[in-house]
Parts: C-alpha cells; sequence; structure tokens
C-alpha cells in the first residue's frame, strides 16, 4: 500500500490514521454523553455545538491559510499542523469536565480556531510533497486508509469502550491517540523546506531537483 510513496507523505498519512481515530471513536455516542452529563443537553445543544465549531473554523481559516502562504518555506506550516493535532488532545479531556451547554461551546469555538490553523497547513505540505505520478491514488490513500478504514474501526471500538467502561475513559484514550498522532509528525520537520527556501513555489515535476524532495 505504502510502496514507493515518499517519506513525507507516509508520515503525513500515518498520523492522520491515529489522529482521525481519535475522534472518530466518539462521533456516534457523543449525542448519548451530551445527553447524559450536559445538563439540559439536548438535539439543540448538539446542534449548536457543531455549528460553533464550524463557524469559527470557517471565519479563521482564510485569514491564517493566507498568513501560511505569505510566510517563506515550510516550518511555519509544519508547526500549525503539530499544534493543531497535539492541541486538540485537550478537547476529548475538556469533555470531561464540561456539565453545562456553556461548557460544550467554549470548548468547541476552541476545537474550531485550532482546526483553522491545521487544516489550510495539511493541505500546503501534503499538496507540495504528493507524488506527481501517484497524486490521485495518495490523495485516495488518506481518504481510504486515514479517514475511511480509521473511523471503521474507531466508531466500532469507541462504541465499545464508551458501553463497557464510561465516556471518561473514552475520552482519555481518545486525547491520548490524538498526541500520539502530534508526535508522529515530528518526524517531519527535518525533511521540510526552511524558511527562505520557496519550496511551496515548485512544481512538482520540478521537485526532484530539490534537495528537500525525499524518496
Amino acid at each position: 500500500m505504502f510502496k514507493g510513496i515518499n517519506r513525507i507523505v507516509k508520515v503525513i498519512v500515518v498520523a492522520d490514521f491515529f489522529y482521525n481515530s481519535a475522534f472518530a471513536s466518539f462521533g456516534p455516542v457523543f449525542a448519548i454523553f451530551l445527553t447524559n452529563q450536559i445538563a439540559g443537553g439536548s438535539a439543540k445543544v448538539a446542534g449548536f455545538a457543531a455549528s460553533i465549531y464550524w463557524i469559527v473554523k470557517s471565519i479563521f481559516q482564510l485569514p491564517i491559510a493566507r498568513f501560511l502562504d505569505k510566510t517563506d518555506g515550510e516550518r511555519d506550516d509544519f508547526w500549525a499542523l503539530f499544534l493543531g493535532y497535539f492541541l486538540s488532545g485537550l478537547v476529548p479531556l475538556a469533555y470531561i469536565f464540561a456539565t453545562t451547554p456553556a461548557h460544550l461551546y467554549i470548548i468547541q469555538g476552541f476545537y474550531g480556531f485550532i482546526m483553522a490553523w491545521a487544516v489550510p497547513a495539511w493541505y500546503s505540505i501534503f499538496t507540495r510533497h504528493v507524488d506527481k505520478w501517484r497524486i490521485s491514488f495518495e490523495w485516495s490513500l488518506d481518504s481510504v486508509f486515514s479517514v475511511g478504514l480509521a473511523a471503521a474501526g474507531a466508531t466500532a471500538l469507541g462504541g465499545y469502550i464508551a458501553d463497557q467502561f464510561g465516556f471518561t475513559v473514552l475520552f482519555m484514550a481518545a486525547s491520548a491517540v490524538s498526541v500520539f498522532s502530534s508526535l508522529l509528525l515530528l518526524g517531519l520537520i527535518k525533511h521540510l523546506a526552511p524558511r527562505h527556501v520557496r519550496e511551496d513555489r515548485i512544481l512538482p515535476d520540478r521537485r526532484r531537483n530539490n534537495k528537500y524532495w525525499l524518496k
């Protein structure tokens, strides 16, 4: 599956698998948690919470993406991605202590803000380093392996953990896996273009002549 794929794409795909597994693990049962633990928890509260995440992320993502594009090199993209994944690990932990809709809305706003940094950084790094003759395959690999298979396994496992051990254990496990995914990304930093190297301006068919292009 990973044969012939460059190192940077491999690391991102594997890190994505664990990150998406972390948040998929409680997705299907989150409404149950909300109605059980959040005072006044209801379908309306769940809808508002989801909406707050998307509104905050949408407000900040384009300005942040523009800022990242203006900075030379790829290290800014890396730190935006790393910190986004790492800080996401705080979100499941925060759910454990949430007791009111206001708590939940604040957590969702925080989550939306940090993902507004992580998502454009992810797009930027992955797009630059995708292998020229495997573009469709590598984007699909992330979709199938890091999203589809991760969600398929994590949702079943998450439901089992919540049922057998409770939501606190589930959220703690999700937090640990999210942090682990960010630590995997540390394997990227020495391979990304430093400041003043305009890797973002290098076209895919010219990367093989650049020392930051890795097989």
